[in-house]
């Protein structure tokens, strides 16, 4: 089983569109969580998932990220090979971050004893938070569920 945490039901929808997940937001090989934005409850919502995993389960945490100009919007970002700065607040472009979310910390925490975990994260916006849409975080993460699948090896 794998299971995918996301924050937000704009990128939770992506997954239930890619993989016709049915009103539990499951199927035979995936179950999708919602934790709601903040660390805090994505530590709880992974808590809860880690204490359900099997020794063969993956757990994958999911979701968009503001970043520096450096990086394009909707740029992958494989968050165990770039740094992700887990904030509480929004980040304006003054900001020193490259990259930021605001559940990354929750996720590696509740976590950190499982092997078959991942992080990916999508650029949404250029410090820029005001400007992205549901359909957008949705479009985003849809376009990379592909990618995400194949570097998870599922």
């Amino acid at each position: 089983m794998i299971y995918i945490l996301v924050a937000l039901k704009a990128e939770a929808q992506a997954f239930i569109d890619k993989y016709k997940l049915n009103k539990s937001k499951s199927n035979d090989n995936i179950t999708l969580m919602v934790s709601g934005i903040g660390s805090k409850n994505m530590y709880a919502s992974t808590k809860k998932v880690v204490e359900m995993m099997q020794k063969d389960d993956t757990i994958l945490n999911v979701g968009i990220c503001g970043a520096s100009k450096e990086y394009a919007v909707g740029e992958l970002i494989d968050g165990f090979e770039t740094k992700i700065e887990c904030v509480d607040e929004k980040v304006d472009a003054q900001s020193r971050c490259r990259v930021v979310d605001m559940e990354s910390k929750g996720f590696l925490e509740a976590s950190k004893n499982i092997k078959k975990r991942y992080m990916f994260k999508v650029v949404s916006d250029n410090f820029e938070p005001h400007k992205v849409t549901k359909d957008m975080a949705k479009m985003l993460i849809f376009k990379k569920i592909d990618k995400i699948m194949k570097r998870v090896k599922i």
